[in-house]
């Protein structure tokens, strides 16, 4: 059963501009030092870098916590498995949002201007058929 979903689309060119006009101060309040040792060595580092604002994003939005419950932009990592498939590692803070039942999934997209992704927080059936 889903619990909460969240979705998030943002140009490219405003993390590039981000960056340009905030630089460390930028990457370091919303990016981990892994997510930025990721991105930051890709030939296309903003595309990451957006994909990976675009994830948290759109998990706030699932979780419904709002940016007033004290979780911050640290609280959650973005990575990707040896698929390729991204997910996100959470921090206490953040998993005292979802129940051991819980389980969160991002699946994020791009093309040359967009990132998007989308996350969906579902309770998982232990239940065998």
């Amino acid at each position: 059963m889903v619990i909460g979903i969240g979705v998030d689309i943002i140009e490219i060119s405003r993390i590039k501009q981000s960056v340009a006009k905030y630089g460390d101060r930028f990457l370091s309040k919303i990016y981990t030092p892994n997510e930025l040792n990721y991105c930051l060595n890709k030939p296309n580092k903003y595309q990451h870098l957006a994909a990976r604002f675009a994830a948290k994003e759109a998990i706030y939005k699932a979780l419904a916590t709002g940016w007033k419950k004290g979780v911050g932009w640290q609280d959650m990592e973005i990575i990707n498995e040896r698929s390729g498939m991204p997910i996100a590692h959470l921090s206490d803070k953040v998993k005292t949002f979802l129940a051991d039942d819980k389980e969160l999934k991002i699946s994020m997209s791009h093309s040359d201007n967009y990132v998007t992704c989308v996350a969906i927080i579902y309770q998982k059936n232990d239940k065998q058929s």
